[in-house]
């Protein structure tokens, strides 16, 4: 199996670490990046104002870190737009996204909504699949996306675009771990994605992807595939441990991001589990990283 191509490559996105702070995206959705970049939240949190121009309301989805600085940047947007907060979406648990969600919720008065009813606080809504949101003058729909979590969901704006938090980044390939992670119900949500044929999907880390978003989805998909190919061609001579797997995939890759790709590896080695085209390999008093093809 061929390495699949990634066709970002020969897009214009902007370096790493020179993502402009604040974009407006369309005149639905403004781009609010927040300052807590690292290897796993790339150039930052990027936090989504949404609300129909002139309606004086917006909502917040992935309000990201609780930071001073980050809080003031997104109220200069909601002033720009003469609008208040009047909701904040959240795509997932993870404390890059909703670290901020109920203080800000508190200080906007505001209704959180999540997929989790820890995220949403006890005033907080539940959201489900399928569900409608009429707020700020336009209506946002729910997709459910989990894998990466869990909990994930994506917002689908009336433009067509696709808010995907964690589900899809803007460079690279999102991270599913194990046990929290199934690479099962990731797959899943990435083909429920592509499915509702985004006009763009603006990721929850990264540049936003505008110009054939369906293409990065493919890649997304065709991603895992070789994944899959990797690890079996890696057992094919015999039983290894999951850190030589992962030593020899991803070699190329620096170690700072092994303990990811580890547990990458564990999530995809437990779809092949589940499938019956692996096996775990001796006791846990042995080897309990020891995988063989079944």
């Amino acid at each position: 199996m061929d390495v699949p191509a990634d066709p970002r490559a020969s897009w214009a996105l902007p370096p790493p670490g020179t993502m402009d702070p604040v974009v407006d995206l369309e005149p639905l959705v403004t781009r609010v990046l927040a300052p807590n970049p690292s290897s796993m939240t790339l150039d930052g949190t990027n936090t989504y104002v949404v609300g129909a121009p002139g309606s004086g309301q917006a909502v917040l989805v992935d309000p990201g870190p609780d930071d001073p600085a980050h809080l003031a940047a997104v109220e200069r947007v909601l002033a720009g737009r003469d609008a208040r907060c009047v909701a904040v979406l959240v795509t997932h648990h993870h404390g890059d996204h909703a670290e901020a969600a109920l203080p800000w919720g508190e200080r906007f008065g505001a209704q959180v909504a999540a997929a989790s009813a820890v995220v949403a606080g006890p005033r907080g809504r539940v959201l489900e699949a399928g569900d409608r949101l009429g707020l700020a003058g336009t209506t946002i729909g729910v997709v459910p996306t989990p894998g990466h979590t869990g909990d994930h969901l994506a917002f689908r704006v009336e433009s067509g675009a696709v808010l995907v938090g964690d589900h899809v980044l803007g460079r690279g390939t999102s991270v599913v771990t194990h046990p929290e992670g199934d690479v099962v119900a990731y797959l899943e949500s990435l083909r429920r994605v592509l499915d509702l044929g985004p006009s763009a999907l603006y990721c929850g880390h990264g540049p936003e992807l505008t110009e054939n978003p369906a293409a990065v989805l493919e890649y997304y998909l065709a991603h895992r595939a070789y994944r899959e190919h990797q690890l079996l061609a890696g057992l094919a001579n015999g039983p290894r441990t999951v850190a030589e797997l992962v030593a020899a995939i991803y070699a190329e890759v620096p170690r700072a991001l092994w303990p990811a790709a580890t547990q990458s590896t564990r999530a995809t080695l437990a779809k092949l589990h589940a499938e019956g085209r692996v096996e775990w390999w001796g006791t846990d008093e042995d080897d309990p990283d020891r995988v063989r093809l079944a």
